[in-house]
């Protein structure tokens, strides 16, 4: 496990895998990974089987959570790795307050883009 992973795994509760994503968004796994593909989700291989996982706070009430795709298409404009990416959304940040995925989760995107947007400056 590389330093990275080993941070990502300490700031991300829990993870969900390509199927159980399909399920809980009731759609095909082939939808998922199109959904990683086009930077809507992020995903990272995980554990010994190196299996591709998404955190499951990026899904809420059947759905991607609101703002999320946004935000993930500025941090990548920023320049960032998706284990990056992971990195900023799962750290507590005092001004918002909380993390950013809680504040997506919360419905206040605004200020979540608004501090992704001032990362590029």
């Amino acid at each position: 496990m590389t330093e990275i992973d080993a941070k990502i795994d300490a700031l991300v509760p829990s993870w969900l895998n390509v199927p159980e994503i399909a399920e809980q968004l009731d759609v095909e796994v082939t939808r998922v990974r199109q959904l990683i593909k086009e930077g809507q989700l992020i995903a990272v291989r995980r554990g010994e089987n190196r299996v591709l996982m998404v955190p499951a706070d990026f899904i809420g009430d059947g759905k991607i959570v609101k703002g999320l795709a946004g935000t993930l298409n500025l941090l990548k404009d920023d320049g960032f790795s998706d284990e990056e990416a992971l990195e900023w959304l799962f750290t507590p940040d005092e001004s918002l307050p909380g993390t950013p995925v809680q504040a997506l989760c919360e419905n206040r995107g605004t200020e979540v883009k608004r501090r992704a947007q001032a990362l590029a400056v």
